[in-house]
């Protein structure tokens, strides 16, 4: 059963697991579990996705109850009237709040422009051993995506050599080791932690916010 965050009789929100893909899609057509089945099921209601997340990201995820409240929603996704903030561990201390422009390819390979603000939060040295080295820097690490680009946030991070822990297609394999190896774990460390807008109907100021999952508890 599906976490709800929040639910009244025009939208819900769920803390969508690492590993569930929000919907059926054609790269990954062998799948039969979707969050959106499964919260439909769940709360027998017909239900619109709003958003995406990526699959191995958890963390907030709206569907709406109706397709007017969807697009609603939406619009203010992406014209950026609402305000996303994700948390990443990442390799090594990253150095300060920064903003990266840098342009990121869409899932085709072409380039397009992207903005992500970064705010460290906390610096961690870890008793994980590393070639000749006997422990391990990582950062936890505030996302705040200005744009909203295929693995932006991922990307953007692999970019600056802050590799989120456990990123099979953007991180750094030798890290990723570290931890299915040493620690047995193997999600990632992507979570989009709060989502605040405007309620499409009641039009109060509307946030959202989801627990962390398991594997980062050794880590906040």
């Amino acid at each position: 059963m599906l976490d709800i965050l929040y639910q009244d009789e025009y939208l819900i929100a769920i803390n969508k697991p690492c590993g569930l893909l929000v919907h059926r899609t054609s790269i990954a057509e062998e799948n039969e579990v979707f969050a959106l089945q499964m919260l439909r099921d769940q709360v027998e209601r017909k239900l619109f996705p709003v958003h995406r997340i990526d699959r191995p990201t958890s963390g907030v995820l709206v569907f709406a109850f109706s397709p007017e409240v969807a697009r609603s929603l939406n619009d203010q996704l992406t014209n950026g009237e609402s305000h996303k903030k994700y948390v990443a561990l990442v390799r090594g201390w990253f150095p300060e709040e920064m903003i990266c422009d840098r342009q990121v390819k869409n899932d085709r390979g072409n380039l397009q422009d992207a903005v992500t603000r970064f705010v460290p939060e906390k610096q961690l040295e870890l008793p994980l051993a590393t070639d000749r080295y006997p422990t391990a820097r990582f950062s936890v690490v505030e996302a705040y995506p200005l744009t909203g680009r295929w693995h932006q946030i991922r990307q953007h991070l692999a970019q600056l050599r802050h590799y989120i822990i456990n990123d099979r297609v953007h991180g750094d394999g030798k890290q990723n080791r570290i931890f299915t190896e040493q620690l047995d774990i193997r999600e990632m460390f992507l979570h989009a932690r709060s989502l605040c807008l405007k309620h499409p109907v009641l039009s109060n100021e509307l946030t959202i916010e989801a627990p962390f999952p398991a594997h980062w508890n050794n880590f906040l």
